[in-house]
């Protein structure tokens, strides 16, 4: 169907429903004041809530989703429950206001006595099974709409046909009636009854396999329906509750009952509104709030009504004073003493059954020490981490921060996918006195963390400080890892220049000057030998730019002679003034020295770049089974908690980093700089 003449059938059925309902508010004006028959329904005119609720929600629904059946059925409920109003008021009209003044009391009367089962059919049979996609859950399911439609047929049959007074207009007979009540046949359309209310069970318990089943938006839907289900469930339990107080207390001093069965008649009329709600997934997250309150509403509305039964009515029963001043005070006192712890734990157990079972914050940190000792992977402590806070404070998001340098950034948000937690206010996660990160956590709304669950995210705030000491490691060995590869990748690239840009260059232009001269022997050979001259001069420039690139792949002269005499000699070329104090230093192993080596050529490279004109002093000593260095200068300084390490200093870094040994930037502005570093060693070499 398309949608605009979906629309415009949607919006004719609902004015035909407000149109019925307007006329037959005419008539129940008219006849307010006469007083019904005995059997009839008491609270007059509660059609009229559903001729307004359910057409309006289903045309909107019907408009906006045509293709599901809901929206059609919410009509066809608006329209079938006006017809009942028109009729039962004009009944009322034609024959107890005005007996005779208007035809057809009687068929009017009779159309109330079975109409309502099959409006009330189509959301207590037909509408749960298909709730909230239109589509029954699986074709398994088919047989219950089946069931249920045999049972409305029958029921409406067996009501419409069975001889007797009128179910709800006691005073006339059933003009149609030509079953007779004793029967078999009339047995036979009675038992639609049991056949309706078998189809409305399995109706509701299609709801429980398919939310069972569901996830994401549908979940929060079938819970919009619930909410709607378990506030009709309150005010019917209220209600009869109340009935009970008024029979033990006397019909003299019986509660109103008409506000209650207007309760109940509005609690009916929520379930269009929410499943609305639902179908059209207007904010349909807040749902879980919504429920959460309304089940502690409900439990603190039945405790109330548990202790004035329990001390009015039986206690009086009891002592033989029924509607005692002092019993209703006492329970008064008792409801005012006891309100605030019972709120708690009605909020603590309608908050378990809406978000599920919450840890206790033992079990909360025995699972997170579970967690640490097992084999998982840190990838998956840090999500495992934030699972827990939330399964064990309720969060909706939980939050699991890193520092790095003077920020902090997200490692990980559960549930996976969401945003992060605001990280203000934040839990600081340390480990011996460095902070290392934060946790963060977004609770439901209008539900703040109360003091224990603050409580217990220090507590794992607390144990989660070498976690993330160990995630930050990894983390920076990762980098490293990268950089290395990086400024290797960089180093092929720049011998490949060299090679390229000197040498092969070099060796192109001795190769033509050969063919040259070779060109000119017999002929020129004075030009011969000139041109030769020049090939013996070329040729020991280019063999000295094959040692200095040789050099600086691994100086021949640190594998000859070891770290002393490379350093020196590199301390003559230096553009500074460079002393070399490494005389207690002996031989150690290849990578050892390279490693050494190449941090000083860059700490040198570094004091001329930066310090220009400033002295330089290199040592190397062993100790503590260490190969330590100093690179010291006194140039200008820099302060290192402002000034970001550059690529030199972190593959400086990095180099001693891949041999366990460590670097050390020590500085200030106006007092130089010390370059200090240590490789563990196996000897003290010598």
């Amino acid at each position: 169907m398309n949608p605009s003449p979906a629309r415009r059938l949607a919006w004719s059925l609902w004015a035909l429903a407000i149109a019925l309902g307007v006329v037959a508010s005419v008539f129940l004006v008219l006849g307010w004041r006469t007083p019904l028959p005995a059997g009839t329904f008491g609270f007059r005119g509660f059609t009229l809530i559903f001729v307004v609720v359910f057409p309006t929600v289903g045309a909107v629904v019907a408009s906006r989703r045509p293709g599901n059946p809901i929206g059609w059925m919410f009509l066809a409920v608006g329209v079938l429950s006006a017809v009942q109003e028109l009729a039962q008021d004009y009944a009322v009209y034609a024959v107890l206001t005005e007996p005779g003044a208007l035809p057809g009391g009687t068929v009017a009367a009779w159309v109330p006595a079975w109409i309502w089962v099959p409006a009330t059919s189509l959301v207590a049979v037909f509408l749960f099974p298909i709730f909230p996609t239109g589509a029954l859950p699986s074709r398994r399911w088919r047989v219950v709409p089946v069931i249920g439609a045999v049972g409305v047929i029958v029921a409406s049959a067996g009501l419409a046909l069975t001889r007797g007074p009128l179910e709800n207009f006691s005073v006339l007979e059933n003009p149609f009636g030509v079953l007779d009540v004793s029967g078999t046949p009339a047995l036979v359309y009675l038992l639609g009854l049991p056949l309706y209310t078998a189809a409305a069970l399995a109706g509701a318990s299609s709801l429980v396999v398919r939310y069972r089943r569901a996830g994401g938006d549908e979940r929060q839907q079938l819970k919009w329906l619930a909410s709607s289900g378990l506030l009709v469930a309150v005010t019917l339990s209220l209600s009869f509750l109340t009935v009970g107080v008024g029979a033990q207390r006397g019909p003299q001093e019986s509660p109103t009952s008409d506000a209650l069965e207007t309760l109940v008649i509005l609690s009916f009329a929520t379930v269009p509104v929410a499943v609305g709600i639902a179908i059209l997934k207007h904010r349909l997250w807040d749902i879980d709030v919504v429920i959460s309150k309304a089940v502690a509403v409900g439990l603190l509305a039945a405790f109330i009504t548990l202790v004035y039964v329990g001390i009015v009515v039986g206690v009086g029963a009891a002592i033989g004073s029924r509607g005692n001043v002092l019993l209703s005070g006492v329970a008064a006192a008792v409801v005012a003493v006891a309100f605030q712890p019972v709120r708690r734990r009605a909020q603590r157990l309608a908050n378990r059954l809406v978000y599920g079972e919450r840890a206790t914050p033992y079990e909360v940190l025995a699972e997170f020490s579970a967690r640490l000792a097992g084999s998982y992977s840190l990838d998956d402590v840090l999500p495992r981490m934030a699972r827990v806070l939330a399964e064990g404070t309720g969060a909706a998001r939980v939050t699991i921060w890193l520092r790095t340098a003077d920020a902090h950034r997200p490692a990980v948000t559960w549930p996976a996918g969401a945003d992060p937690a605001p990280l203000d206010p934040a839990f600081e996660v340390r480990h011996q006195g460095e902070l290392l990160g934060a946790i963060s956590v977004a609770m439901p709304p209008n539900e703040p963390l109360t003091p224990t669950q603050e409580d217990l995210i220090r507590d794992v705030a607390a144990q989660a400080g070498l976690v993330l000491r160990n995630v930050r490691l990894i983390e920076d060995l990762r980098a490293s890892r990268q950089r290395l590869v990086a400024a290797q990748d960089e180093e092929r690239r720049r011998i490949e220049r060299n090679i390229h840009d000197g040498a092969q260059q070099q060796l192109v232009a001795l190769a033509v000057k050969a063919r040259l001269a070779d060109s000119l022997v017999g002929g020129d050979d004075e030009r011969a030998h000139e041109i030769l001259a020049e090939l013996r001069e070329e040729m020991g420039r280019a063999l000295d730019d094959l040692r200095d690139l040789a050099r600086g792949i691994y100086p021949p002269l640190l594998a000859d002679e070891g770290l002393a005499s490379a350093l020196q000699a590199q301390a003559r070329k230096a553009p500074v003034a460079v002393t070399v104090d490494a005389d207690a230093v002996g031989r150690y192993p290849p990578e050892v020295e390279a490693a050494v080596y190449f941090c000083v050529l860059e700490a040198l490279q570094n004091a001329a770049k930066y310090a220009p004109g400033s002295r330089v002093i290199v040592r190397l000593w062993p100790e503590d089974r260490e190969l330590r260095f100093a690179v010291e200068d006194d140039g200008p300084g820099f302060d290192p908690n402002s000034t970001p390490l550059g690529a030199g200093l972190r593959n400086m870094a990095d180099r001693l980093d891949a041999l366990g040994g460590s670097l050390e930037i020590r500085s200030a502005t106006g007092s130089g700089t010390v370059v200090e570093g240590r490789i563990p060693v196996r000897g003290d070499g010598g």
